[in-house]
């Protein structure tokens, strides 16, 4: 049976603008950890409370939907501190949690791998640690539910100390899981394999697309965070070509810092792309602030320097008259639709010509094996074989610092 859920927001100044799309999104979220939110209380105010989010009156209020509507649980758009949760826990006598603890619980259902596992158990002792003073019996009350996933109750209710050396054994853990992938990061590169990471919105359709390319058969739902941990396939382009694509954990508005700097290595991945494929649901109303969200958390984690073309998928789903595209360069597909493989790839072909150089080189009958390798290196755009010379003319664009350029006749 699910539980019953109370969603709390303030507007302010400072969210205004977007919030109602936040407040539809932290229900979307209660949905995906398995609850059902059959109460919202809002209030506009100039600040949030610093004791309890939201003023007496409204309090009141809260107490009265949680009688009306038999709640479970409620769930507070704005993160709490420390002090204001228990304040809050104490005055309703029901378990509060905030939207960051509420993505924690959904990573924690995600997580699969035990880098995965490892780096959602590191985010969730480093949100709860200066959250457990005094906190013993509350959390001895809490038995199972939304929020309560991940590390268990026994290891959250011993002391500080302990607390501390699980999260010093946890890095520790993922620094080996880390110099694994460094490891595997630096093979990719010295082959000099083209790199493309997949990146965007939460259930904006990367899986689906990397799934298209590659018949990668990644875990694809209509859901937000159907997918945790990176996965890394091989592609050709132009069936020749060979590139590697890395679908990698959709971003979200107010990302909690504690994911961030616990997915440091997976973020490390999407840092050496050679290009990014920005996937944008193209038939979300709230679209605008999908793709605000993403570019900003770009510059954050410093990637902005690393060409990007966006995918507007969905567009099965899209009124093409009613649509204007906001980012350049972009494609505009379904990856549902035969189609829409074709459209991608053709665009990912116009990205790598920009990224690399163009040469020209010519091949004597028997250098089949030189040819062949071209071909898995570069982006070959034709091949000629010239009768009178008795030769083959090869054209095509390879990275700009590789041997193909330097052998360009």
């Amino acid at each position: 049976m699910r539980e019953r859920v109370l969603v709390v927001g303030v507007e302010t100044p400072e969210n205004f603008e977007f919030f109602h799309e936040s407040m539809n999104e932290l229900k979307n979220l209660v949905e995906t950890a398995q609850g059902e939110v059959v109460a919202e209380l809002v209030q506009k105010r100039p600040r949030v409370d610093s004791k309890t989010i939201i003023g007496q009156g409204k309090m009141a209020e809260l107490k009265q939907l949680i009688d009306a509507h038999e709640i479970d649980l409620v769930v507070f758009n704005q993160e709490l501190t420390p002090r204001q949760g228990i304040t809050i826990q104490e005055r309703l006598d029901l378990r509060v949690i905030d939207r960051v603890q509420l993505i924690l619980d959904i990573f924690a259902m995600r997580a699969h791998s035990k880098e995965g596992q490892l780096q959602v158990e590191l985010a969730q002792l480093s949100y709860l640690l200066p959250r457990l003073v005094g906190k013993g019996l509350e959390l001895s009350r809490l038995g199972g539910g939304i929020g309560t996933r991940g590390p268990g109750e026994t290891q959250l209710e011993t002391d500080r100390r302990h607390i501390r050396r699980k999260i010093t054994s946890i890095k520790r853990d993922l620094k080996e899981v880390t110099a694994h992938r460094e490891r595997s990061r630096q093979k990719r590169q010295s082959a000099q394999v083209f790199q493309i990471g997949l990146i965007g919105y939460t259930n904006a359709g990367k899986s689906t697309i990397l799934n298209s390319l590659t018949d990668a058969d990644a875990y694809s739902q209509d859901e937000l965070f159907a997918t945790l941990d990176p996965l890394t396939k091989r592609w050709k382009i132009n069936q020749t070509m060979e590139v590697t694509l890395t679908d990698t954990v959709g971003f979200i508005q107010d990302l909690p810092t504690q994911l961030i700097e616990a997915f440091q290595s997976t973020l490390e991945e999407s840092r050496v792309m050679d290009l990014l494929l920005h996937v944008v649901d193209a038939s979300s109303p709230d679209r605008d602030l999908q793709e605000k969200t993403v570019m900003s958390l770009l510059q954050d984690l410093e990637m902005e320097t690393i060409p990007v073309l966006t995918v507007y998928n969905k567009m099965d789903l899209v009124a093409s008259h009613e649509f204007a595209p906001t980012l350049f360069p972009n494609c505009q597909l379904s990856a549902h639709e035969p189609e829409g493989k074709k459209i991608l790839e053709q665009a990912i072909i116009e990205e790598v010509k920009k990224i690399f150089s163009p040469y020209q080189l010519t091949f004597e009958p028997d250098d089949g094996k030189k040819i062949h390798e071209l071909g898995k290196h570069t982006l070959v755009t034709s091949r000629t074989f010239d009768e009178d010379e008795e030769v083959y003319q090869v054209k095509g664009y390879a990275p700009k610092h590789s041997k193909w350029i330097g052998d360009n006749k």
